[in-house]
């Protein structure tokens, strides 16, 4: 059999992490492959740029043409990030014959449907295990090892910076801001983090699963998202006296005909495992009518864990390229028969900033009890100061009637601050 050549677009940790596993775990791939796997070029900005992989001469190129016109070219694997140029060159890749692994998840949540339609007829493959949850197989198993699984239910850690800035904050005592500079200090975090901390990272990976798992493309500017910048040590210490740790999970759940879906931080009970996913990892738990429940755990970033996704999709489609290399690609259908509906009902953490004065625990309880919302436990904390914390966890309520519950209550004179809104984690059950 012919050799298989591959180009890679974009050499940033991904990247390398992908030429450093072929080049140390290269004689293994092949021998699984029955063919050798080669990189034949790499697309760059900068082709004289010093790198700290040794790269042979003739392979850096910043000239896509070379790659898109090379008939010797077999996969293109996009780890440029970003839409735009990413989705157009997977678009003309597909379109010149070569089949895509790509690790982009914004690319996959806003136009992947586009682009796997397109592949579909061309006859080509579209994997993109690497754009959620780094190393976890998350998208093929749901392909694959669940399919025949109707899923119910996937709640996830899936943000490894925010995981690693709420676990230094829980386990060390840190602030957010000391938590969020150690990240960034630790390459957990961009210089610019708002993605990450503003969910907006976990909102791309969840469109993706949502797709993949129930059928529905919902854009990731629909899915209801909160990040972590209002969450303080106050938090942390009041989800540990309560039972709780504080995560940034991300959740997509069937219920009747509906799809209630979120990214939001929430207290998970303490003897949960999602409780116990620390650092940079990612967790997703699943629930299938068949499999009943199961959990995914692993490294959600870095070079070498989704590098080594990348390759499970190269070795994929190698794979069904020696059984037909032209040939259309089945994949789930969309479901017309399921709405998204935002959060649904939910129970919720609120914890108000407020004047110490007499009658003000029992006015934000009565406006509470005009928009139908029941009280679960009420903690307030600090006296003779002017200003004090008091938190409330609700029962079962709709997001849009605590809104409009503490939309009345921010005008009260007492109010100071709607301080931090957190999800209330609840499972049916838990593994034994």
């Amino acid at each position: 059999m012919k050799d298989v050549h591959i180009a890679i677009l974009g050499f940033g940790n991904v990247g390398m992490g992908v030429w450093e596993i072929l080049m140390n775990n290269g004689s293994k791939v092949d021998c699984i492959l029955g063919r050798k796997v080669e990189i034949k070029k790499i697309l760059v900005r900068d082709i004289n740029k010093k790198r700290s992989i040794d790269v042979p001469d003739g392979i850096f190129t910043d000239n896509i043409d070379e790659i898109i016109s090379d008939d010797d070219i077999d996969i293109v694997v996009e780890l440029m990030g970003g839409i735009q140029p990413a989705f157009q060159y997977i678009k003309e890749s597909l379109k010149n014959g070569k089949h895509v692994v790509t690790a982009n998840k914004a690319v996959m949540a806003t136009r992947g449907r586009e682009l796997l339609h397109l592949a579909n007829e061309a006859g080509r493959e579209l994997r993109y295990e690497a754009s959620v949850a780094g190393g976890i197989p998350i998208i093929n198993t749901l392909n694959k090892d669940l399919a025949a699984n109707n899923i119910e239910e996937i709640t996830g850690i899936i943000n490894g910076t925010t995981n690693y800035i709420l676990t230094q904050m829980t386990t060390r005592g840190m602030s957010f801001d000391e938590a969020l500079k150690q990240a960034q200090d630790m390459g957990y975090a961009e210089a610019d983090p708002s993605s990450d901390i503003e969910g907006e990272d976990a909102a791309f990976k969840l469109s993706i699963l949502t797709s993949i798992a129930f059928g529905v493309q919902v854009s990731p500017e629909k899915i209801p998202t909160h990040g972590i910048t209002n969450v303080t040590e106050m938090e942390i210490e009041y989800a540990r006296q309560l039972g709780y740790t504080v995560k940034l999970l991300s959740k997509v759940k069937k219920v009747d005909k509906k799809l209630e879906l979120y990214v939001h931080p929430a207290l998970v009970p303490s003897n949960h495992p999602l409780a116990a996913v620390s650092d940079e990892f990612n967790a997703l738990f699943i629930r299938g009518d068949a499999v009943g429940d199961l959990m995914l755990y692993g490294k959600g970033a870095g070079s070498l864990p989704t590098g080594s996704a990348v390759l499970s999709d190269i070795m994929y489609i190698i794979d069904d390229m020696d059984e037909n290399n032209d040939r259309v690609i089945k994949r789930r259908k969309y479901n017309g028969d399921l709405e998204a509906v935002g959060e649904g009902k939910g129970e919720y953490y609120i914890r108000f900033q407020v004047a110490d004065e007499p009658g003000v625990l029992g006015m934000i309880s009565t406006t509470f009890g005009k928009y139908g919302i029941s009280l679960a436990s009420v903690v307030q904390q600090g006296h003779g100061e002017k200003s004090v914390p008091l938190v409330f966890v609700t029962h079962k309520v709709e997001r849009t009637n605590l809104d409009a519950a503490l939309k009345a209550i921010e005008n009260c004179d007492f109010i100071e601050d709607i301080a931090c809104i957190l999800k209330v984690e609840k499972f049916k059950r838990f593994f034994k």
